[in-house]
């Protein structure tokens, strides 16, 4: 195998560390591609800046595939700015709120918010949290609680979703490296074939309604839910909440339409399938680019019914409409950058042979099925310690893609550990953004939002840990029946250790 030896590691590594100590994963990939690119041209400082933007930044850019994906990602940005900036979400919690009287419901119901707003991982917490946080307030549940349930249904239901930012983020990646490697398989259909194997967003997503049917709490989360229960304090003594809670009207639910969250995800599903299905959808493999057509296709569709329902009902100016839609694809901007850097990335580790090095390193020495549950755990820790699960797919899947493909690994499994580990490390993680914004939609001190979240989080990625070794062996979607059973067990088997610690009631 071509490689270039121990300095093969150095910008993965270098990026890494960087991402760790800085916090910012645009500087961390752009000093890994440039420490890569030094190394390459023999470590002349001016050459590597020349080579590093005109044969690795630019090429990536000019590609036709990774420009169909920038524009798709400005779309998605305008869409989801005028989906959250419209009302529509709170009116539409607004409108179910009457029924909520139990404290199960309550949690049941902002779960389901969590996931109707499907399309922004970010948008979540801030959309769902404050409808929430009174009818949480009014039924004795503790504003941790309500910070874990809207986290649980932020990026873990996003990266389950293939045709939104996160989706088309992680074929972008996927497809680079089918490039590299020769394969012919559509990144749209693998990650369609990946979700079963994304055993910790599955995990999160299906704790919600465990933990509140079994009257489950254990951990500081017990703590904080007999603290409202018994005192009805919304916060310990020395909580500083990101947000404070401020006694709330409903005229901004009331001024804004439930229509405007239903009927333009409507739009965007049947103008998506419809396309879709023209191209044999799902009966035969769909084109790439016949995909990205159909769903910018689909997404500006969407906004535009958004724009016309702003303005027949007069809830926002075209000049203000505007000016949120392209407010939306600036947003964008900071994603974009990070996966061209991404894609710079991992054509220098390409070259270097960065996989290459690793695989001989690790053949005869580490058997093939414990391959993913290895990807699962590093993707955590990168994730946890960087507070970025978009920057941890960035570093992993070009090094994941290459191992599995070379040991034997299986392909689909090892994609899923990556994607499973970087969310499992951004979901725990007190620096990721996700996991902050929960804690403000919720009206939560941050810091007990981390400490109270991580033990269920954990009781997940164990359990992740077991399916991603059994997977490894068998490669078989029915592992996901077997993680589902685990989780299950597991949350009676600590109900009957906890149960009546709490109090709850339903």
């Amino acid at each position: 195998m071509e490689h270039m030896g121990w300095l093969s590691i150095i910008p993965p590594v270098l990026a890494v560390i960087l991402a760790i100590i800085t916090k910012n994963v645009i500087v961390s990939l752009f000093l890994g591609v440039y420490a890569g690119v030094l190394i390459i041209v023999g470590g002349n400082p001016l050459k590597a800046t020349t080579e590093t933007i005109g044969n690795f930044l630019f090429p990536q850019v000019a590609d036709s595939y990774n420009a169909a994906v920038l524009v798709l990602l400005f779309f998605i940005g305008g869409f989801v700015a005028l989906m959250e900036k419209s009302g529509g979400g709170a009116a539409l919690a607004a409108k179910t709120a009457k029924a909520i009287n139990t404290k199960v419901k309550a949690q049941v119901s902002a779960w389901i918010g969590g996931i109707i707003i499907f399309f922004s991982d970010l948008g979540t917490p801030l959309i769902v949290g404050p409808v929430f946080e009174k009818i949480f307030d009014k039924a004795r549940i503790s504003r941790e609680k309500l910070a874990w349930i809207i986290d649980s249904t932020s990026s873990p239901v996003a990266v389950l979703v293939p045709f939104i930012g996160w989706g088309v983020y992680i074929m972008g990646l996927i497809k680079n490296e089918f490039d590299n490697l020769n394969i012919t398989a559509s990144e749209f259909d693998t990650l369609v074939q990946v979700i079963p194997f994304q055993f910790y967003a599955i995990l999160a997503v299906s704790m919600v309604p465990l933990i509140a049917f079994s009257k489950l709490d254990f951990g500081p989360m017990a703590k904080a839910e007999r603290r409202v229960q018994e005192t009805g304090e919304l916060y310990w003594k020395d909580a500083k909440p990101l947000r404070r809670a401020e006694k709330q009207t409903d005229s901004a639910a009331e001024e804004s339409r439930a229509i405007l969250i239903w009927l333009p995800l409507l739009v965007l599903f049947i103008t998506l399938f419809g396309l879709l299905f023209t191209h044999g959808f799902p009966f035969q493999p769909v084109d790439g680019n016949d995909f990205r057509v159909s769903l910018s296709t689909a997404y500006l569709f969407a906004a535009l019914s958004i724009i016309v329902l702003l303005l027949i009902f007069k809830l926002k100016k075209f000049g203000e409409i505007f000016e949120i839609y392209t407010s939306g694809m600036q947003k964008m901007v900071y994603v974009i950058v990070t996966l061209v850097l991404a894609w710079a990335l991992g054509t220098v580790i390409g070259e270097m042979g960065t996989a290459n090095f690793i695989v001989e390193l690790m053949q005869g020495r580490v058997p093939a099925f414990i391959i993913p549950a290895i990807l699962f755990i590093v993707g955590a820790i990168v994730s946890l310690a960087s507070g970025s699960s978009w920057g941890t797919f960035a570093i992993m899947l070009p090094l994941a893609i290459p191992m599995a493909v070379s040991l034997d690994a299986h392909l689909l499994v090892c994609i899923g550990a990556v994607l499973s580990g970087g969310i499992f490390g951004d979901h725990s993680s007190p620096i990721s953004d996700t996991t902050i914004l929960s804690s403000t939609g919720a009206g939560a001190d941050h810091i007990d939002h981390v400490k109270t979240q991580f033990p269920y989080a954990l009781v997940n990625g164990i359990i992740a840990f077991i399916g991603f070794i059994v997977a490894g062996i068998t490669g078989s979607v029915w592992t996901l029946i077997l993680v589902i059973a685990l989780l299950i067990l597991a949350v009676w088997v600590l109900s009957k250790i906890f149960k009546g610690r709490t109090g709850a009631e339903a």
